[in-house]
């Protein structure tokens, strides 16, 4: 069996202008907000009509009709709220809300902080404390907390419902103290964020503190499809990476991606600051790519600043090379990137500032999208107009984009005579229905990825089946040439493993391929000697 992308590629590039129609762009912020930027938007599993979004320093929007009217508030904690928003859902709903603190009692970033809404955004508890670390007794004082973010595991693994986070911890924050030094901390709720882990360390070797290139940042957390936890940053070596498979208990040996040419601070006209780091996802669809982890970011490695992302296929062991995302040709700037892949298609949306059709500082807002798990791109502008934003006027660290069921949420600031506003949009994507609609059907039959993944010379393959069904599992290798039929046979419900012995096969990907009754799902897995 031979699979070929070829076809698909350019049909999907035919169709991609068609499906995208042209979008409106609809107000978030109420005009009270003083100049919000950071922003982070979430949509909600059990009801997608209802999105939440946030920005610095303390802003909170939700929506309750799929985001095209919003209410604002602030919110409050008496551990303080002081910027860097994430928002996300969990499984069952509930929207939790990661920030930095700035306490009555206590230090600026001395923790980060939790809270908690049940309501859809309406109300939030007052949040948990987490990372609370002193520094040694010969400099008193608290460890600084710094660029959070979260991630929840919607899977039916046996970590679901847990909620994770990363950040950067700081001995001291601006420190030119060459003993003092940055790294990425994380934490974990076993209790639907109620309380947290004791914080620690992931990142193998650390960075400075000066909030810049030699600083160990930029740790956004995914879940893969069986559980995992994948992380990457930025720091002195370039982009690294680590994995958990145990549900965030412990991680492994941190592995090089890429260098990150230029660094991940990066100077764009009119911008006070500019961000490359990396942002991390994971495909939990049941779409061919499943299990596929990608990891996104922006560098100069070809003069300007472009957008790029690399794609493992073997839960980040190996990765592919670096697919620039954004397709003009024109050496301008693309900065500020963010992607989300949709949990229920596995389609890749990314947005970033675009300045290919513009002169001097003016800027646009573009969104790629990739329908080939991360292999090619296309992009298209989802900004009704350019901005001009001032350089004297801090713009923030990180647009956002999220996306479920072939519907696209993106959000982002613009600055209209040095007042800063925020935007969002309500793409629906046809193309993910007409390709995509038997994903939205519940699964009776689940392939999860092998384990281990790679292996020598055995592995696992784990299915779950919801009814009783005939199912062939075959083996096949790069050629498409059938290696071994290891069940074809009526299976009752409920959790299967199926054990594979490669012994006398050559090193390299073979694909595992599931027929049921009603599906055909491939994986594929890695044989190393």
């Amino acid at each position: 069996m031979n699979i070929s992308y070829k076809h698909i590629t350019i049909v999907l590039f035919c169709l991609c202008h068609a499906a995208l129609a042209q979008v409106a762009n609809y107000r978030v912020d109420n005009g009270n907000a003083n100049q919000p930027n950071e922003v982070s938007i979430a949509i909600n599993p059990q009801d997608p009509q209802n999105i939440v979004a946030a920005s610095n320093l303390n802003y909170y929007y939700y929506s309750k009709d799929g985001g095209y009217t919003w209410t604002q508030d602030e919110l409050r904690s008496s551990h303080g709220v002081h910027g860097d928003p994430c928002v996300i859902f969990d499984k069952n709903g509930h929207c939790f809300f990661g920030h930095l603190a700035n306490p009555n009692v206590g230090e600026w970033l001395d923790r980060i902080v939790v809270q908690i809404s049940k309501n859809g955004g309406e109300s939030w508890s007052n949040g948990a404390g987490i990372g609370l670390n002193p520094r040694p007794s010969s400099n008193p004082g608290l460890r600084d907390q710094d660029k959070e973010w979260l991630a929840a595991d919607r899977t039916n693994s046996q970590y679901q419902d847990n909620i994770y986070m990363s950040w950067t911890e700081f001995d001291v924050y601006g420190s030119h103290n060459p003993s003092d030094s940055s790294r990425i901390r994380f934490s974990r709720s076993t209790d639907h964020g109620e309380t947290w882990s004791d914080a620690f360390t992931i990142s193998d070797k650390g960075g400075n503190c000066l909030d810049g290139d030699e600083t160990t940042e930029g740790a956004v957390p995914s879940v893969g499809p069986a559980g995992e936890v994948y992380i990457a940053w930025s720091g002195p070596e370039g982009i690294m990476f680590d994995r958990s498979f145990d549900g965030g208990q412990t991680f492994g040996t941190d592995i090089h991606i890429t260098l990150h040419e230029g660094g991940w601070a990066q100077y764009v006209w009119g911008i006070n600051r500019c961000n490359g780091m990396p942002v991390t996802a994971c495909d939990i669809s049941d779409s061919q790519f499943r299990g596929n982890v990608y990891i996104l970011w922006s560098d100069e490695r070809n003069g300007d600043i472009d957008v790029f992302m690399t794609r493992s296929e073997d839960r980040g062991t190996t990765w592919s090379t670096a697919v620039k995302v954004n397709n003009d040709n024109s050496g301008r700037d693309q900065f500020f990137p963010w992607f989300t892949v949709d949990p229920s298609t596995g389609i890749i949306y990314a947005i970033f500032y675009d300045r290919r059709n513009t002169t001097a500082e003016d800027t646009d807002v573009y969104m790629a999208t990739s329908y080939d798990g991360g292999r090619t791109f296309t992009d298209r502008q989802i900004s009704d107009t350019s901005f001009h934003p001032w350089n004297s006027v801090f713009f923030g660290d990180y647009i956002n984009i999220s996306a479920f069921n072939g519907v696209v949420h993106p959000i982002w600031m613009r600055m209209d005579s040095g007042h800063m506003t925020l935007y969002t949009a309500v793409i629906k994507d046809s193309l993910a229905t007409s390709v995509t609609s038997r994903l939205l059907i519940p699964q009776s039959i689940i392939l999860e990825a092998n384990y281990p993944n790679p292996f020598n010379p055995e592995t696992s393959i784990p299915l779950t089946l919801h009814t009783a069904q005939h199912v062939n599992l075959t083996i096949y290798n790069s050629k498409g040439q059938q290696i071994k039929v290891l069940i074809d046979e009526l299976l009752m419900p409920g959790e299967h493993k199926i054990a594979w012995n490669a012994r006398g096969q050559p090193s390299g990907v073979y694909l595992i391929k599931l027929t049921s009754d009603k599906h055909t799902i491939l994986r594929k897995c890695v044989l190393s000697r």
